[in-house]
């Protein structure tokens, strides 16, 4: 089962730097904190922090469920659903970055969906694969 492997692989990668966002994400947070203790306006950069965190957290529970669910056709649905939530919030977060006065990258859209999308190929092929 091509998709099953698919999910697998992308759930491992997905664990790995959901995490690692997770970890950076909380940084983020004590580091808005400082600032704001200092006195500095911190609106905008809260709200993409938190926006990273709930990302880094979706990203982890995805992954965590794909590589659970991978050979299980039945749960196709949820991998679908799941890797969704995390693209959307690549794509929120990548407009915050816009307003929030950063430039818009390309690459960086990209290399923040590419996991993701291969993650929900992988659902989709699964959900085929059932029929």
């Amino acid at each position: 089962m091509q998709g099953s492997k698919f999910l697998k692989v992308t759930g491992i990668l997905m664990i790995i730097f959901g995490a690692l966002a997770l970890v950076l994400a909380i940084i983020a947070i004590a580091g808005i904190s400082l600032l704001a203790a200092m006195g500095a306006s911190s609106g905008l950069l809260t709200v993409s922090c938190i926006l990273a965190l709930v990302g880094a957290v979706a990203e982890l529970v995805a992954g965590i469920i794909g590589v659970k669910n991978w050979n299980k056709l039945e749960k196709a649905g949820t991998c679908i659903t799941w890797g969704i939530i995390v693209i959307v919030l690549c794509v929120i977060s990548n407009i915050l970055t816009v307003v929030g006065g950063g430039d818009f990258s390309v690459l960086n859209l990209v290399t923040g969906l590419v996991i993701p999308v291969l993650y929900l190929i992988g659902g989709l092929q699964n959900k085929k694969a059932l029929g």
